[in-house]
C-alpha cells in the first residue's frame, strides 16, 4: 500500500478542458478531462489525497448563449443556477474519468462530486464595480440590446464588447464540513467547481442566491485548501510555470520563488490581473495561513512538478 503523503487541493482552469478554441465539442472536451486525469491520477497514485476544483468560463459561456437563443421560446436560466449545472456536467465528466484511470491502474479510489455553495458578502464593494468578463464578444449593436436588461457591458482590448458581473471574495465554504469527511474516508472529492455558487444571507440568517456573480476559481480552492487544512495547492494553468517579463525578450521562468520576492513581483506589475495574478495571490493566502507548499504548473507537468522538476514553486521567505 502507498504511503500516505498528505492531502492536495488541485485548481484546474476550465479553459483547460477546452484546450483548442476552434473545437468546443463535447467530444473534445471528454479527450481533454481524461488526459488531464491522467496527471492528477499520478498524484493519488503517488500517495495523495487529493480535492479537485475547476474553472467553468467557457462552459458557462456555451450555456448563457443557448439560454439566448432559446429565449423567445423558454424562460430565462439564473447565473447561480448556471454555475451549479456546470458544477455537475463537469464534476460528472472528472469523476468518470478518475474512476476509469483507477481500475485502469489497478487502485482501489473513487470519486465524488459535491455541489458547492461559497459565502460572500452582500455588501461586496464588488457588487457596485462589475468587472469579471463573461460570455462571449458580441457587436455594439447586441451590448446595446444586454444594457437594455440591465447588464453591464464594456468594450474589451478591442475585440468586441463583453457583459461583465461581480466577482466578490469568498468568506465561508457551506459544504466545508462534508468535503473534509469525504477526504478522510478515502474519496477523490470535486469541488468547488467555478469557484463555487455565490450565495449570501438574508435577514433571517438563510441562504439565498447572491446577485448576479462569479467567484474567482483560484481564491476560492485557496480557501478550501485552508479549509481543510491541506498540506498543499497546485494551481494548473497553461504554461509550465510562472514567468516574469512574460512574452518579452527578457521572460525569465521562476523555479522556486519565495512570497515575498512575489509580492514584489506583483508590485512590479508582472502578473496579469484576469490571467496568472489570481492564482499567485491564491497561492500566497494560502502560504500565509498555514499552508506548507503551492505549486503553479500545466497538466502533463504535475508528476515532475512534485518531484521538483517543473513548475514555480512558491514558499514562505
Amino acid at each position: 500500500m502507498t504511503e500516505r503523503k498528505g492531502t492536495a487541493v488541485i485548481a484546474i482552469g476550465g479553459n483547460s478542458l477546452i484546450p483548442d478554441k476552434n473545437h468546443p465539442e463535447i467530444e473534445y472536451q471528454w479527450q481533454a478531462v481524461r488526459e488531464t486525469c491522467t496527471h492528477i491520477a499520478d498524484l493519488v497514485e503517488d500517495g495523495w489525497d487529493t480535492v479537485i476544483t475547476h474553472g467553468n468560463g467557457p462552459q458557462v459561456g456555451f450555456i448563457l448563449r443557448r439560454a439566448e437563443l432559446a429565449m423567445p421560446e423558454v424562460h430565462p436560466v439564473t447565473l447561480d443556477l448556471i454555475v451549479a449545472d456546470t458544477q455537475g456536467s463537469i464534476g460528472y465528466m472528472i469523476q468518470q474519468a478518475m474512476d476509469n484511470e483507477f481500475r485502469r491502474r489497478g487502485l482501489y479510489r473513487r470519486a465524488i462530486t459535491i455541489v458547492t455553495q461559497v459565502l460572500v458578502d452582500k455588501d461586496d464593494p464588488a457588487f457596485q464595480n462589475p468587472t469579471k468578463p463573461i460570455g462571449g464578444f458580441m457587436t455594439r449593436e447586441e451590448a446595446a440590446q444586454f444594457e437594455q436588461m440591465g447588464w453591464k457591458v464594456i468594450e474589451d482590448a478591442g475585440r468586441g464588447y463583453r457583459r461583465v458581473i461581480a466577482s466578490p471574495t469568498p468568506l465561508e465554504i457551506i459544504e466545508v464540513n462534508a468535503i473534509k469527511s469525504s477526504v478522510n474516508e478515502g474519496w477523490i472529492v470535486i469541488a468547488v467547481g467555478g469557484g463555487g455558487i455565490p450565495v449570501i444571507r438574508n435577514d433571517k440568517g438563510e441562504l439565498r442566491a447572491a446577485p448576479p456573480s462569479v467567484i474567482d476559481k483560484d481564491r476560492a480552492s485557496a480557501l478550501l485548501a485552508k479549509n481543510i487544512e491541506a498540506d498543499m495547492l497546485i494551481i494548473s494553468t497553461a504554461v509550465p510555470k510562472v514567468a516574469i517579463n512574460f512574452n518579452k525578450p527578457n521572460q525569465q521562468w521562476l523555479d522556486e520563488v519565495t512570497v515575498s520576492e512575489m509580492k514584489q513581483y506583483m508590485a512590479e506589475g508582472h502578473f496579469a490581473p484576469g490571467s496568472m495574478l489570481p492564482k499567485v495571490e491564491a497561492c500566497i493566502d494560502f502560504l500565509e495561513h498555514g499552508g506548507k507548499r503551492a505549486i503553479i504548473t500545466d497538466p502533463p507537468n504535475l508528476a515532475k512538478a512534485l518531484r521538483g522538476e517543473s513548475g514555480t514553486h512558491i514558499v514562505m521567505g
